[in-house]
């Protein structure tokens, strides 16, 4: 007489055997009796019907949450966003731009005007925006082009593309981004089409921008060609520690001492401080000063970095 097997019951028993005693799958077709292809089938049909949940922890999820949390409660910020470190610095790149690219598809409403900076962190942001209909919104050049090769990485660039991702309309900002003297900028600046971009910069709900490092060799700006060796010289000796849109800071944030700042054609640093939303994004051990002065000049208020920055950052403010 063949044998009557509850066949829910069959697949719990094969189940725990397998997931929590460690048995092999032959080791279970010998005990029960049943055939190593049946095992498999079961054990498939145990994760299909619920018996089985598989349930893939992260241990770090914890210490990222509560060290997101002890950032933006140090420095006053809206939101903190940490990502695993890497030690391939592409890797590392690509992760933190799909955080922010996540973080920039969650937060953004129909109608925001949202101004974009230069670079490669801000350049990969844009790659990974992955949204579905037309928000109607309008993307800024927050700073003029800067260099004249890797022209992938200009505002112009990166906007036009944020606007095909997202759906809406860009206002280009035809303007280098530094000239040589305050007395161009003004004379720039009276020209009406440059005008009428840079006081769309002003209506900006929402900025993107990546942290710049004098000291970093791979930075955007530093290879631009925009600067001589008395402007680097003249921002070290000012205590420059990086730049969010070409505007210097020192480590505590003070812009007011780097004459550099007042050659640059863009959105002006009282108007970039009224953003609502400024999402800074950076990683490596090379941007954590500049992050942290960043931060103190309350140009940014929302952060993408790695763990280990963070921890510094953390560990900066508290010695501090």
């Amino acid at each position: 007489m063949p044998k009557i097997i509850d066949g829910s019951r069959l697949v719990v028993k094969c189940c725990k055997l397998y997931y929590e005693e460690n048995y092999t799958q032959n080791e279970i077709a010998k005990l029960l009796e049943i055939s190593r292809p049946t095992v498999s089938r079961l054990l498939k049909e145990g994760k299909e019907s619920g018996v089985v949940r598989i349930e893939i922890v992260n241990p770090l999820q914890d210490n990222f949450e509560s060290l997101e949390r002890r950032v933006e409660q140090l420095y006053g910020l809206k939101e903190v966003i940490i990502v695993e470190d890497e030690a391939d610095v592409s890797l590392q790149t690509k992760n933190a731009a799909k955080a922010a690219a996540s973080y920039l598809m969650r937060i953004v409403k129909p109608g925001n005007t949202i101004g974009v900076s230069m670079g490669t962190m801000v350049k990969a942001v844009a790659k990974y925006i992955d949204i579905q209909g037309n928000l109607n919104l309008t993307f800024v050049p927050l700073v003029g082009g800067v260099g004249q090769s890797q022209r992938e990485i200009h505002p112009n660039e990166i906007i036009t593309e944020l606007a095909k991702s997202f759906g809406g309309n860009f206002k280009l900002l035809h303007a280098p981004a530094v000239v040589s003297n305050e007395n161009i900028k003004k004379e720039i600046l009276k020209e009406q089409s440059i005008k009428e971009v840079l006081d769309h910069t002003k209506l900006c709900n929402i900025g993107l921008v990546g942290i710049g490092s004098p000291t970093d060799p791979a930075s955007t700006i530093m290879g631009s060609g925009y600067f001589n060796l008395n402007d680097t010289s003249n921002l070290q000796k000012a205590g420059a520690i990086g730049d969010v849109c070409l505007r210097f800071y020192d480590i505590h944030g003070h812009t007011e001492q780097f004459d550099f700042n007042k050659r640059v054609v863009g959105i002006e640093l009282e108007d970039l401080k009224k953003i609502e939303i400024m999402i800074g994004v950076a990683c490596g051990e090379n941007k954590v000063m500049a992050i942290i002065g960043a931060l103190n000049s309350k140009l940014i208020n929302v952060l993408v970095t790695n763990y280990s920055n963070a921890l510094k950052i953390a560990a900066f403010k508290e010695e501090n």
